[in-house]
């Protein structure tokens, strides 16, 4: 048996073949001759669309075709059959038909191609068979030639130019064909021809592609549903399927007696219209068919096709059980491994548990419970009860509701072996899920705690995962029913275990914001702490250790900022780094750097430097990742947890707080700033003198015209960039908005000059802003003007405010920004999704290799360097840094 157990499932091809008319007859339970469906007592009328031989939809009722019921051996469905007084083009096969009516003599039928011609095309196409190789090259280039041909070489009639008005009208040289006359000719084509026209002949005939008689699909795949009002509702496919058999009965009816040949055409028309859109209501060259209210109906193709069709909405996602969906918000005393569940949820949520000798006590008093809880209001202490309980009596599952009436029945009654389906308690693990899933941390295991309110909570330093904020985001919790599945998550799935990510192996999760602002403020300048203060900061984590060192000064005790944050730190921690606020001097001074901004840790002490994002940041953490990497995902998931509570203790204690005021800047930056910005206009203004003067230099490989905006484009960028550096030069490290940025929390220098300095050039597409009216941007520019503020450049600032024109131009720039994100948005998100289609059958076995499902080999060792990812030091397969630090500290 060993020899089979790799041998691989591979399935050879697939080949779709076309029903003939005789087929459709064949497997028909019953002609369809009225567009009635039920008669006045209710009753399905024979050899109507909902006749009893399509199969019942009503329970109690038999199929006269099967003998079956609606329900567990259920009636599969049979179709049925309508008989179409004229034929009509297949909208799907429209192409093929054009091809086939191109490619063929309208005469004899026979390809438009000599004996020798035919031989060597032949030859060709057996090559290609033998070798495994696509046709379609070969099936072109028949085509091509036949185009070619004048006159047919077999009986001489001269070809036609055939041509198509979409969807489904052909022309031969401007005169219309009906779809009679095409069957005629599609007839006539021999079986040995069709293998050149890309056509099957054990599989399909070209006329059958013009339908002389409509499969009607069994009444189970378009059942009618009764509304409240006692109406029956009819599926969007009945609805069509009428029309279509009224049209056919009128048509009948005129041809029969004679009528113009205008209105039987017109009649015509119509019936290949309802037929089209039957197949297709989504056909370009013709108005959907709409239901009474206006809205388009859901015919066949748009049952199949595109995110709300069978294939994307049942097959490949569904919905389930077990599930819930709510609205989030933040929760900084819940740890990362937690999600706040409102009660409201927990209560309907269960998971269910067998009934063993040793937890029967428990069962039986959560079942009781059931009785007290009933009554009990939702600001009360939360308890757990028990929904249901399955036990199997005779080989039968019985489900009985517990209820407050039969709760203490039920739990005297309970037995070993039963299962109770008990509500959700703290500790249980469930899914946390946010859409869109673009990537492993979308979904993550998180245990529940239960909360009152309305909203799932969990802690802010979870968001970049999930990419959540909290301006009205949903997301699903998945509670899980399996100890193996339980057992999984655990170990795969939680926060803890996601932390370093499997794009770079760099930390995901760590400080944002406010944790990031809280340890600047503790550790910026060697901050003091009063005692009192130290302890209440210290009991907010429930640090039980040793008191940090103190000091006294002026008869007070005090504590440093970074003695404080070092109680979180392992003993055995030795690091170095530049801090996120080093000022990028000319000549680094570090480790004796000026600004306290390069942090050395000693021993789990921190000795000098400020804590800011690239300590404890997400991304780029280098704390977190070190404790992670020593000390394992647990020591990570409490330093996050207590740095959460240390840093939002300093702000609660200290005050954080930031204001339109903090972008004021005094007159005389403003005054520099005026200056810097006069004598770049007066700088562009010459440039444009020698350009107009033919004095200026062109760039190698740039014409004129491009050298002149490419200098002026560095002009306006050095004058935004001036601007900036006088502003922040007097926003100094004592305000609120320069601290966030800083230290890596919010924004960015950039940001702050924008808002006190000057808004710089708005750009599109990479350039000044050239388009508008004729030969200027706008109206209140002169014709010709090429200077700054004549195309996109702001030199205003956000706090004194943009001029009208400025105003303008900035809109541009916004809006260039808003449509390429929501562009690119959904671009990527279909790149995904044929990226995922295409992996998901690739994996890497347990030899090294990455192999496709069938045994095929991709690569010899998984990435050519057999690295996880997730496993390296920010892509890299060796941190080599750390092992020269290491050694030099042994030395």
């Amino acid at each position: 048996m060993n020899r089979f157990r790799n041998v691989t499932k591979k399935i050879g091809s697939l080949e779709f073949a076309v029903l003939s008319p005789t087929e459709i007859r064949k497997m028909s339970a019953t002609k369809v001759i009225t567009a009635d469906t039920y008669d006045d007592d209710g009753f399905p009328i024979t050899m109507g669309l909902m006749d009893p031989r399509l199969s019942v939809i009503e329970p109690g009722l038999r199929c006269k075709t099967c003998g079956l019921k609606v329900g567990k051996d259920k009636c599969p469905g049979h179709f049925g059959h309508i008989d179409l007084a004229m034929p009509v083009i297949h909208v799907g096969f429209v192409k093929t038909i054009r091809n086939c009516l191109r490619a063929t003599c309208r005469n004899c039928g026979r390809l438009l191609l000599t004996d020798k011609q035919i031989e060597e095309f032949s030859k060709m196409m057996e090559k290609h068979r033998s070798e495994g190789r696509d046709l379609s090259y070969i099936l072109k280039n028949i085509l091509n030639e036949c185009k070619k041909v004048e006159k047919c070489p077999r009986c001489g009639r001269e070809v036609g130019k055939i041509d198509l008005d979409k969807p489904t009208t052909f022309r031969e040289n401007g005169k219309k064909l009906t779809p009679s006359e095409i069957r005629e000719w599609l007839e006539k084509i021999p079986d040995e021809d069709l293998p050149f026209l890309d056509i099957n002949r054990k599989a399909a005939r070209p006329e059958w592609m013009v339908l002389t008689v409509l499969p009607v699909p069994p009444v189970t795949v378009r059942p009618s549903v009764t509304l409240e009002s006692g109406e029956r509702s009819e599926d969007d496919l009945t609805h069509k399927l009428v029309d279509v058999i009224r049209i056919n009965q009128r048509l009948q009816e005129n041809r029969d007696a004679g009528a113009p040949q205008l209105i039987v055409e017109d009649l015509w028309e119509l019936l290949q219209y309802h037929v089209t859109t039957y197949l297709d209501n989504q056909t370009s060259g013709i108005p959907p068919a709409r239901h009474r209210s206006g809205r388009p109906l859901k015919t066949l193709a748009q049952r199949l096709k595109g995110k709300e069709g069978r294939f994307r909405s049942n097959l490949s996602g569904k919905r389930v059980n077990f599930s819930a969906r709510t609205v989030i918000s933040p929760d900084p005393n819940l740890s990362i491994n937690e999600i706040g569940v409102p009660i409201e949820i927990a209560r309907e949520l269960t998971v269910p548990v067998r009934v063993t000798p040793h937890n029967i006590e428990w069962c039986k008093k959560l079942v009781r419970q059931t009785a007290e809880v009933s009554s009990q209001e939702d600001t009360e202490e939360y308890k757990p009860c028990v929904n249901y309980v399955k036990r199997i009596r005779d080989g039968m599952e019985q489900r009985i509701k517990v209820t407050e009436k039969n709760a203490e029945e039920v739990a005297e009654r309970l037995e070993v072996g039963s299962i109770i389906e008990r509500q959700l308690m703290d500790g249980d693990i469930a899914l946390f899920n946010r859409q869109p899933s673009l990537h492993r941390m979308s979904m993550m295991a998180h245990r529940v705690r239960v909360v009152p309110y309305k909203t799932f909570r969990f802690n802010l330093a979870v968001c970049p995962p999930y990419n959540a904020d909290y301006d009205g985001d949903e997301m699903n919790l998945h509670l899980l029913q399996g100890e193996e599945a339980k057992a999984e998550a655990e170990i795969l799935m939680k926060v803890q275990e996601n932390i370093l990510s499997p794009r770079f192996g760099g930390i995901i999760i760590g400080g944002i914001h406010d944790r990031i602002s809280g340890c600047f403020l503790l550790t910026y300048k060697n901050k003091k702490f009063s005692k009192d203060d130290a302890a209440y900061i210290l009991s907010c984590i429930g640090y039980k250790g040793k008191f940090p060192e103190t000091h006294t000064e002026n008869g007070k005790e005090y504590v440093y900022g970074r003695d404080i944050f070092s109680v979180l730190l392992p003993k055995d921690l030795s690091i170095e780094y530049k801090a996120k606020a080093c000022f990028n001097c000319e000549k680094c001074t570090a480790p004796d750097c000026p600004h306290n901004a390069y942090v050395i840790i000693k021993k789990g002490r921190l000795i000098q430097g400020i804590i800011d994002e690239n300590s404890i940041g997400a991304f780029k953490g280098k704390i977190i990742d070190r404790i992670i990497r020593e000390h394992g995902t647990d020591a990570g998931r409490e330093f996050i947890d207590n740095v959460t509570k240390l840093s939002i203790a300093v702000v609660t204690r200290y005050g954080f707080t930031t204001s339109i005021d903090d972008e004021d800047i005094p007159e005389e930056a403003k005054k520099q700033i005026e200056e810097g910005l006069k004598k770049a206009e007066k700088k562009i203004n010459d440039l444009i003198l020698a350009y107009e003067n033919n004095e200026l230099e062109s760039l190698p490989g740039r014409s004129l015209e491009e050298t002149l905006e490419m200098e002026i484009m560095r002009v306006t960028g050095r004058t935004r960039d001036m601007a900036g550096e006088i502003a922040s030069r007097h926003l100094g490290l004592d305000n609120s908005a320069v601290i966030m940025a800083k230290s890596g929390a919010r924004g960015s220098m950039l940001n702050l000059s924008q808002m006190s300095g000057c808004v710089g050039q708005q750009a599109v597409r990479g350039e000044r802003i050239h388009r508008g009216y004729q030969h200027r941007t706008l109206p209140h520019f002169k014709k010709g003007d090429l200077g700054a503020s004549a195309k996109g450049f702001v030199a205003s600032s956000y706090k004194s405010g943009l001029t009208p024109t400025e105003y303008f131009f900035h809109s541009m720039g916004g809006r260039e920004g808003l449509v390429d994100t929501a562009v690119r948005t959904s671009r990527s998100g279909y790149m995904q999704r044929r990226l995922v289609n295409a992996l998901e059958d690739v994996k890497v076995e347990n030899d090294g290799t990455v192999r496709h499902v069938g045994g095929e080999i991709i690569q010899f060792i998984y990435g050519e360097d057999g690295i996880d990812p997730a496993r390296s030091i920010n892509g890299e397969a060796v941190d080599i840094d750390r092992i020269i630090a290491e050694v030099k500290e042994m030395r």
